[in-house]
């Protein structure tokens, strides 16, 4: 068993079904499973060899999961490439990752032009598009020239997938290498736990080039479904396609439910035909959670917590609990372990503070070509995740915060995380994060850092004067920033090393 046999599979028994829906273009599986099938075969003629690196740089579309798949089947190790990241980045992250080949869209004609002279592993480069020249392959010629029969290279699940870069919210940015089984796992587990079906009509949101957008769509290749690819977000856009494409199921980060809520003609348009909803990559603020149902009235809500080095689904909120546990992400999926553990390893008594620890077959192999980085997060086979929580007396946990985010001013342990749902509460603020800013006589004091809603307006005082009403003196922040927006990765998570970088040293009184 391998993630290229997902494809296969579903050619096999959905051969005129459409996997692939992209504006006014259709594909069905069988066209899907033809294309990457050449691709494979176009890679290999051209010197691939199983176990070597192609890195591939789109926004989600067509090639992109065709070039996906076409690595896998050709033994190669995919390298998804941030599409937001500037060229000095991706240079930086393609020679690490010792890619031989690069295939990408041309939007990032001029990228590639500046990063090609940056980068000395890469032999080969691939364009989707027409303007090719400078030595630069073409995509479509090379499928063109290829065999469409399945590549007859053996994969094992334990062999090499992918590396996944993480978003760097804490740090350098760091290669998750994962294998064929962990994928596997990962499919099953979402699968198994969150009640898709064969017929849904899926969204396809969170970029794919994103761990969260990966394992969605490796599951539902899987499960045969049709994937509706959103190449960037726009929310009418977003709502035109629920409705123009009657879309079942779609998952989302919560900052675009927010976005939402602030349409004036949200209600103009017909999103009754949504069943399931995930919201990932983000904890979901209360007021907004109890008006999920005015943007989808007909859905069911799924919560899920997940990080790059376990594929990104690692616990579920299930539906029957989502308004019955708040600021919750559940339990763990069934198919791998999840405690919440003190320092010496020992899970935490309810209501205490813990570190959330991972062990089954989702874990990654390691950091890529970094055993002292691997060593510090898997010990004794389990993989720690830096995520700082609370369980309940039924077992249902709560992230408190990363360990990195957390404050300590005066020797107290703060989290940010309750001081951000109380912001989020506030009824003109839009978007908040709260960081710890140095401080000589407490070491730190905490700061909040605010995105009015739109047309609004705040000030520092009365943001300040409503988290005295509704947190403990202690908590609340000592300095405010108003920003017209918050810096996010591409799954729309908070970058707060940026913000730690920009406010972080800033000493107020």
């Amino acid at each position: 068993m391998n993630i290229g046999y997902f494809l296969t599979k579903s050619a096999r028994k959905y051969p005129q079904k459409i996997a692939l829906v992209f504006g006014e273009m259709r594909e069905s599986y069988e066209e899907f499973n033809s294309r990457s099938n050449r691709l494979a075969h176009g890679l290999m003629s051209l010197g691939l060899k199983k176990g070597e690196k192609v890195a591939t740089l789109f926004f989600n579309c067509p090639a992109m999961v065709e070039s996906y798949f076409g690595i896998i089947k050709a033994g190669g190790v995919l390298v998804p490439l941030n599409a937001r990241l500037s060229w000095k980045e991706l240079a930086t992250l393609v020679e690490h990752s010792d890619a031989r080949f690069l295939i990408f869209d041309e939007d990032f004609k001029e990228t590639i032009s500046l990063l090609r002279p940056q980068v000395s592993k890469v032999e080969k480069y691939i364009m989707v598009g027409q303007d090719i020249s400078g030595g630069i392959l073409s995509y479509e010629r090379l499928l063109e020239g290829s065999a469409a029969e399945e590549p007859k290279v053996e994969v094992d699940e334990n062999d090499e997938l992918m590396i996944v870069y993480t978003a760097g919210t804490t740090g350098k940015p760091k290669g998750v290498l994962v294998t064929h089984r962990n994928y596997i796992w990962a499919s099953i587990n979402g699968a198994t736990d969150m009640s898709f079906v064969h017929d849904d009509v899926n969204l396809v949101v969170f970029p794919v080039f994103h761990t969260g957008g990966l394992a969605s769509f490796f599951m539902r290749v899987m499960m045969g479904k049709t994937l509706v690819l959103l190449k960037k977000v726009d929310l009418q856009e977003i709502l035109r396609i629920i409705e123009r494409e009657r879309i079942t199921s779609t998952a989302m980060v919560p900052t675009i439910l927010t976005s939402f809520l602030q349409l004036p003609d949200l209600k103009s348009y017909d999103t009754s035909s949504v069943k399931t909803y995930t919201s990932a990559a983000a904890i979901f603020p209360v007021k907004v959670k109890n008006r999920f149902h005015e943007v989808f009235p007909n859905a069911q809500l799924f919560e899920v917590y997940g990080l790059s080095e376990a594929c990104g689904v690692d616990t579920v909120l299930l539906p029957q609990d989502a308004f019955r546990k708040i600021a919750c992400v559940g339990k763990a999926f069934s198919h791998h372990e999840v405690v919440v553990a003190d320092e010496s390893g020992k899970g935490v008594a309810p209501g205490e503070v813990g570190e959330i620890l991972i062990r089954g077959p989702v874990v990654m192999k390691g950091y890529y070509k970094d055993p002292q980085a691997t060593a510090e997060v898997i010990r004794d086979g389990w993989l720690h995740t830096g995520d700082m929580a609370r369980v309940d007396e039924e077992g249902y946990i709560y992230i408190a915060d990363r360990k990195k985010d957390i404050i300590v001013s005066g020797g107290v342990n703060i989290y940010p995380r309750e001081i951000e749902e109380v912001l989020h509460g506030h009824p003109r603020i839009a978007e908040a994060a709260v960081i710890g800013v140095v401080d000589e006589k407490w070491g730190e004091t905490i700061k909040a850092l605010v995105v009015p809603k739109e047309g609004q307006s705040l000030s520092e005082e009365e943001v300040i004067a409503f988290c005295r009403e509704n947190l403990s003196s202690y908590k609340k922040p000592t300095s405010v920033e108003i920003l017209k927006a918050l810096p996010k990765n591409a799954a729309g998570k908070v970058l707060k090393t940026q913000l730690r970088e920009k406010y972080g040293r800033l000493v107020r009184y």
